[in-house]
């Protein structure tokens, strides 16, 4: 699981990740990253599942799903970065490895763009 100093939860973290950062997006979850260099935190990992996703249960089923593919990132994002990930309601009724292979794609173009290595 994600530990509790990588997770994000205060409001400006995802505003100013979602407004400044750099953008990538499918079918499943939309991406947004910013990178602040010389910040010497841990990267923080946040989610937005919106109630078009389905009701709480399913929400929560998704966010579990993301928290735990998403730990395996954890190592490769560049320090003091801010990753927010928005969930689209078809990620609902994905199989875990459509997930896994969206991540995978969201997550390299977002370090691309940053010029980050995958």
């Amino acid at each position: 699981m994600l530990p509790a100093a990588a997770r994000m939860r205060r409001r400006p973290e995802f505003t100013v990740a979602v407004d400044k950062g750099s953008r990538a997006g499918r079918s499943f979850m939309v991406g947004h990253l910013l990178v602040r260099p010389g910040s010497g935190e841990p990267a923080r990992i946040g989610f937005i599942v919106s109630r078009k996703v389905g009701p709480a249960v399913v929400r929560n089923r998704v966010r579990r799903r993301l928290r735990h593919l998403v730990a395996g990132y954890l190592h490769s994002l560049p320090r003091g970065s801010l990753l927010v990930l928005r969930v689209n309601p078809r990620a609902a009724t994905a199989r875990q490895a459509d997930l896994a292979a969206e991540l995978d794609l969201v997550i390299g173009a977002l370090l691309r763009r940053q010029g980050g290595a995958v």
